[in-house]
């Protein structure tokens, strides 16, 4: 079985879906080619609140499509040198994504979001659009079933000297299958 999961699976909070999505497959197109990977670790961020998150100062043109609809694509450059991908979650207008940070196949382990969006070929191109087939880049159901004791939840990567945001656990990673 192999469901394309549209809007309707990221209209919930950040934090849901990103456990949720632990099991599910990025799926990408580049050229003819389609390349599948189970997601195996993801990280959440939610509202205007959250001291790690882009909008924590408000709506700016980097961070504008975490307001957009949920299964919009974020795809944002840091550190000068690396792509990050996130999937918007929850409600138009209020800013909630989840950051992809690891993906597997039975090759290869692309550990780190820097590593993946390279693989994959992710880059601006991708920024704001919908998640979907047209774009080249989608999210699959192939009925992974995701067991709790299986989940590791930990502090977020590199959110530095944000008080309690610091060490909040809304970094999910799969353990094992």
């Amino acid at each position: 079985m192999r469901r394309v999961l549209g809007p309707r699976f990221f209209e919930r909070s950040a934090l849901v879906v990103a456990r949720d999505l632990l099991g599910k497959y990025l799926v990408r197109k580049v050229g003819g080619k389609v390349q599948a990977y189970m997601i195996t670790e993801t990280e959440s961020y939610f509202g205007w609140r959250d001291q790690g998150s882009h909008a924590r100062r408000g709506k700016t043109a980097r961070n504008a499509p975490m307001f957009a609809r949920a299964g919009t694509i974020y795809v944002y450059f840091t550190y000068g040198m690396h792509w990050m991908l996130n999937l918007v979650c929850d409600r138009e207008h209020f800013p909630a994504a989840v950051l992809i940070r690891g993906v597997a196949s039975e090759k290869k382990h692309l550990n780190g979001p820097a590593k993946l969006t390279a693989a994959l070929k992710i880059d601006k191109r991708l920024n704001t659009k919908p998640l979907g087939k047209k774009a080249g880049l989608w999210v699959e159901d192939r009925g992974v079933r995701v067991r709790a004791k299986d989940v590791a939840r930990t502090p977020r990567i590199g959110i530095p000297n944000r008080g309690v945001w610091t060490d909040k656990p809304w970094r999910f990673v799969l353990e094992r299958v």
